[in-house]
């Protein structure tokens, strides 16, 4: 099972990370306004957006895998 140190880091990233996309979504609407100009928006086909988002999962998947479940051998 999960001890409490692996639970308050668990939840201290979850809050660093909830906190961070706030800030990135704050500043991405501040400047939208000046930037629409710049920038050209390009839509992905949906079969690229479900690989990238399904291989993404798989990755973050696989390294829960190794490092909470994965027991090594011992020698």
């Amino acid at each position: 099972m999960l001890s409490k140190k692996m639970l308050w880091g668990s939840l201290t990233a979850l809050v660093l990370l909830i906190a961070t996309s706030g800030v990135t979504l704050a500043e991405m609407s501040a400047h939208s306004s000046e930037q629409n100009s710049q920038f050209n928006h390009i839509e992905q086909p949906l079969g690229l957006k479900v690989g990238v988002a399904i291989a993404g999962l798989a990755l973050i998947g696989l390294e829960l895998w190794w490092f909470l479940i994965y027991k090594s051998p011992e020698s």
